[in-house]
């Protein structure tokens, strides 16, 4: 069409030479005019192009990017609390003062500490002395039990032998007893035959129809019968004691075996005993651990009255002062590492389209008026309204829509922030490069 254009003008142009017009532009002066000239076109074309560029690299900044002014510093806030109770003795640190990891902050006394420890180092002692001694006494009781065992035994077999002994010769004490009460009936039968024959002799040699010989030998026979009857008697006695005797040492012996017989029950419960000993052995042993464990607690409780930095950092709201009696768990300052800081940014649940970890960012600080580089680190796992203290409940009926936002944590890159101007809490203004 710009062709056709153009030799229209250069017909129009021959048409006025051959005429004798001077060359120029058909008609005068004016946008109609300059519009004709091809030049004016040319530049027209160009500024058009160029603001079609404009509006294209408008478009496409504004399209790769996506910023939120609901953005602040956010870093860590390390709450140091008391471990014991006690007196405050001294404050090393004041508030905003640069600490190092491991510095004294807070001296608590340690007299009442040191006492308790000094207590529990002594009980630990006498749990171990009362354990060596109960250690000692399991294998001397050990010991002790198997020679009683083997003694009573051996008691016992030597008892009842001894019983069996003594059973014996009571049978035979009697045996002998009755053998001699059998001699005594018979000496005493001949006694009494030889008194009647004695009695009849007297009546013969009174009438002479026996001679004197005769009568004394009759005489002679009854003075024996009635020795043989007194001598049986004697060994009847004799045989009587002896029953007794033998008795008595089976009455003894069966003492002796049933003292034995106790003495083996007694020396039978030693196993048990033993048991028991090896009970206190373990009871003791726990009693060490107890005390140890008592006595790690009064070393931990003595550390903890020398209260230090856990991290580097900045002192933060100090609430504690010499003299001051606290209790275990009381807050007494914070410390905020100035070195570990990012950036939470809530963004619109709309704006997370095209938002990924890693992409970089730019970060403007409004107290200094400064700009930093970083990048994106994460995005949270749900909206704030999620970790709120009352979150929405949006199965009412009362349900209006509203868009939500997330936090997304921006990480500075290194190096950015030598003097720890940062501080958390700061508004700022991040913008995230998504293409």
């Amino acid at each position: 069409m710009a062709d056709r254009v153009h030799e229209r003008e250069k017909a129009t142009m021959s048409e006025a030479t051959r005429a004798g017009a001077p060359a120029g532009p058909v008609s005068g002066g004016g946008v109609g005019g300059y519009l004709r000239n091809g030049r004016g076109r040319g530049w027209l074309l160009a500024g058009g192009a160029l603001v079609l560029l404009v509006v294209a690299g408008v478009w496409w900044y504004l399209g790769g990017h996506e910023s939120t002014d609901d953005a602040q510093v956010d870093g860590h806030i390390v709450p140091i609390a008391a471990r014991v109770g006690g007196t405050v003795a001294d404050v090393k640190v004041d508030d905003n003062q640069v600490v190092e990891a491991g510095a004294v902050l807070v001296d608590i006394d340690q007299r009442d500490y040191r006492t308790a420890l000094d207590r529990a180092q002594a009980d630990y002692a006498d749990a171990q002395a009362a354990l060596a001694a109960a250690q000692a006494g399991v294998p001397i009781t050990s010991t002790t039990t198997a020679s009683q065992m083997s003694s009573a035994g051996a008691s016992v077999e030597r008892a009842s032998a001894g019983t069996d002994a003594a059973t014996r010769d009571v049978e035979a004490s009697r045996a002998r007893l009755a053998s001699m009460q059998a001699r005594l009936r018979e000496a005493q039968a001949n006694a009494t035959r030889a008194s009647r024959d004695l009695e009849r002799m007297k009546q013969l040699v009174a009438k002479d129809e026996i001679s004197q010989q005769q009568y004394d030998a009759a005489v002679a026979s009854a003075d024996a019968a009635r020795a043989t009857v007194e001598s049986a008697q004697a060994s009847v006695n004799e045989a009587t004691q002896a029953v007794s005797v033998a008795e008595s040492r089976r009455a003894q012996s069966l003492n002796a075996l049933t003292q034995s017989q106790a003495e083996l029950r007694t020396a039978n419960t030693g196993p048990e005993q033993v048991t028991v000993i090896k009970a206190r052995a373990e009871s003791a042993a726990a009693r060490v651990l107890q005390a140890k464990a008592v006595l790690d607690q009064a070393t931990l409780n003595l550390a903890y009255t020398t209260v230090t930095a856990p991290t580097a950092g900045r002192v933060s709201k100090k609430s504690v002062e010499p003299g001051q009696v606290i209790q275990p768990g009381q807050p007494l300052l914070a410390i905020v590492p100035v070195e570990d800081i990012w950036i939470t940014a809530n963004f619109k649940e709309t704006q997370l389209k095209n938002m990924r970890p890693g992409q970089p960012a730019t970060v403007s600080v409004d107290a200094y008026g400064r700009t930093y580089q970083g990048h994106v680190d994460s995005i949270a796992a749900a909206t704030g309204a999620r970790f709120s203290l009352l979150p929405p409940e949006n199965a009412t009926g009362n349900y209006v829509k509203v868009v939500q936002r997330i936090p997304v944590k921006i990480v500075l890159d290194k190096g950015q922030d030598p003097e720890h101007l940062l501080r958390p809490g700061m508004s700022v203004l991040p913008t995230v490069h998504t293409r």
